[in-house]
């Protein structure tokens, strides 16, 4: 329906166009905008304050038009003398020889050279996770809070509920001769007497 409507309303616009643009071109002068009544008030009462005042507004101001001409604007920017000489070094710069993929970041994002205090990087917050994970009585959280500049109870709470992850492997013949065991103790016990004892 709304493309029906705008078809509509285009042809209904472009009705009779050229004898209505005739009829505004032959026209003697444009009708002037409407003016606001404090635009006529203040009108009026610069007339009244001085009677000359259309004359000099119509008027050409010799004195303002020399003054004008006098003036002159000279650009000294110096972003134009760069934005040529970039373009020039862009045109002529080789292109790269090694073509290969940048290597991924150890975490997955580049650590920061500086880290502020009261911070630590991802890097930091493992070491001091793992040394307080093997040797607790050596790595308090207070030699930690001291030795990377955290707060004391910012580094319990990270000690409390953040461990980094062990690997557990599990030995195969161990398995093995725990499923074995199982399975004997499945077996009837009929089973284990010999025949002839019956």
């Amino acid at each position: 329906m709304g493309k029906v409507m705008s078809v509509v309303s285009r042809q209904i616009n472009r009705f009779n166009v050229e004898n209505r643009a005739h009829r505004v071109l032959e026209r003697d002068k444009p009708v002037p905008a409407p003016k606001y009544e404090s635009n006529l008030r203040d009108m009026e009462r610069t007339i009244e304050l001085d009677p000359k005042f259309l004359d000099k507004l119509n008027r050409k101001d010799d004195a303002l038009d020399q003054r004008l001409k006098s003036v002159y604007v000279t650009s000294e920017d110096k972003f134009i003398d760069y934005g040529i000489k970039r373009n020039q070094a862009t045109e002529e710069k080789a292109l790269p020889i090694d073509r290969r993929t940048p290597e991924d970041f150890e975490f997955g994002y580049k650590e920061p050279h500086r880290v502020a205090p009261g911070r630590c990087t991802l890097r930091q917050a493992l070491q001091f996770i793992t040394d307080h994970q093997t040797e607790p009585e050596k790595w308090t959280a207070a030699k930690i809070a001291d030795e990377y500049k955290l707060k004391p109870e910012l580094t319990e709470n990270i000690l409390k509920y953040f461990r980094s992850y062990s690997v557990y492997i599990p030995d195969i013949k161990q398995k093995e001769s725990i499923l074995t065991q199982a399975k004997r103790k499945m077996l009837p016990e009929s089973s284990n007497k010999p025949k002839g004892d019956e």
